[in-house]
């Protein structure tokens, strides 16, 4: 296969890993790298061997690349990624697809019109642990999958991260940051959801840095940073999450799937591997050795896949549809709360395409 162009916006902390994995399929060609801060992309297409470094600007003029990779905040998500495909690219977009409904349904209709592919992060419903998962329920391990829950409670982010105020700005909270993670590993698992109701608050109306360079800085917390929900999936099962950044400690698991013959304790979407767990009746959890690959750090897996689909013309398992949901999903937790009711999903997608068990690292061929 011919290689697919791919140039990176956006050379933070995230960068180095796509950067590492995408060079490890020899279907990627990294053709240029930039970011606002000019030094900052000279200095990562230095250390991973990237022949240019530049303006967004200049990057998207460069006939070469196909696929802009958008890791730049999330802020930035939706215009990077309409100057991209206005300019003839395909476009992978870190999480989430963008701040606003109005931004990425311009991005899928701009797409579309052009014919061109949209993706986004996360890729990690993918890695071997979900992939495993997604098996055992195709495969009737616990039967008709009846229930699900999903829980990710931390004390937020500006304890460790070097510039944490986009986490507590619009596009930001503890749903926008890893909600994608958690609604796309039940997405997978279990389908789209058809309708959604939820409760959301802001606990503490600023946070403080204790992270350097910051130290101190005190940040005005624009989003609800505890946020939980109910879902209905179109088929049948409830699901029920919490996303916080206001819990000091909990010993609750990440994710588990209820069926009618069985439990599966799913592993934290936030990884690609991790330990999967089966429950049958009469018997204890027992260890599922994972039935496919990719359980080490693999992001830009989903990059890969939304290349080969490009070349092969089909649907990229992150695709755009499935990005656009689970955004879509995000939102109507937030509506549901402000408005006190039940909110119906506008939105729906197909259930990704399962991986092959027999795939090497570094494809992603059906």
């Amino acid at each position: 296969m011919k290689p697919v162009g791919i140039g990176i916006v956006g050379c933070g902390n995230i960068s180095g890993i796509y950067l590492q994995r995408c060079a490890q399929f020899e279907f990627l060609k990294i053709l240029a790298c930039a970011d606002l801060d000019l030094e900052r992309a000279r200095a990562a297409a230095a250390k991973n061997g990237i022949p240019t470094a530049c303006t967004t600007d200049e990057l998207l003029r460069n006939p070469q690349i196909e696929v802009v990779l958008n890791l730049t905040v999330p802020h930035a998500h939706g215009p990077v990624a309409l100057a991209a495909l206005a300019a003839g690219k395909s476009v992978y977009n870190e999480k989430p697809l963008a701040v606003s409904r109005a931004d990425a349904r311009k991005m899928l209709d701009l797409a579309a019109k052009k014919g061109l592919l949209v993706g986004g992060a996360p890729d990690t419903f993918l890695g071997g642990g979900h992939q495993t998962c997604r098996k055992l329920i195709d495969d009737g391990a616990i039967g008709r999958p009846v229930a699900a829950t999903a829980f990710m409670t931390c004390h937020g982010h500006e304890s460790w991260h070097p510039s944490p105020e986009f986490y507590y700005e619009k596009g930001g909270g503890p749903m926008f940051d890893m909600g994608p993670y958690y609604l796309t590993a039940l997405v997978n698992l279990l389908g789209p959801v058809k309708r959604v109701t939820g409760s959301a608050r802001i606990s503490f109306p600023t946070r403080t840095i204790t992270s350097q360079p910051k130290n101190g800085k005190v940040v005005t917390v624009e989003v609800p940073t505890h946020v939980a929900g109910v879902m209905d999936f179109a088929s049948g099962a409830i699901g029920t999450i919490i996303t916080s950044f206001d819990v000091w400690a909990a010993q609750l698991p990440r994710i588990e799937v209820y069926g009618s013959e069985g439990s599966l304790s799913v592993p934290d979407p936030n990884g690609f591997g991790g330990s999967v767990r089966l429950l049958r009746p009469g018997s204890d959890w027992q260890e599922v050795a994972l039935t496919h690959g990719y359980a080490d750090n693999w992001r830009g897996l989903g990059v890969a896949d939304l290349a080969r689909a490009l070349r092969q013309g089909r649907k990229p398992r992150a695709g755009g549809d499935l990005t656009y949901h689970v955004l879509d999903i995000m939102h109507a937790f937030h509506d549901a709360s402000e408005s006190g009711r039940h909110v119906q999903m506008a939105s729906t997608c197909e259930r990704p395409a399962p991986l092959a068990t027999a795939l090497r690292e570094g494809d992603v061929n059906d």
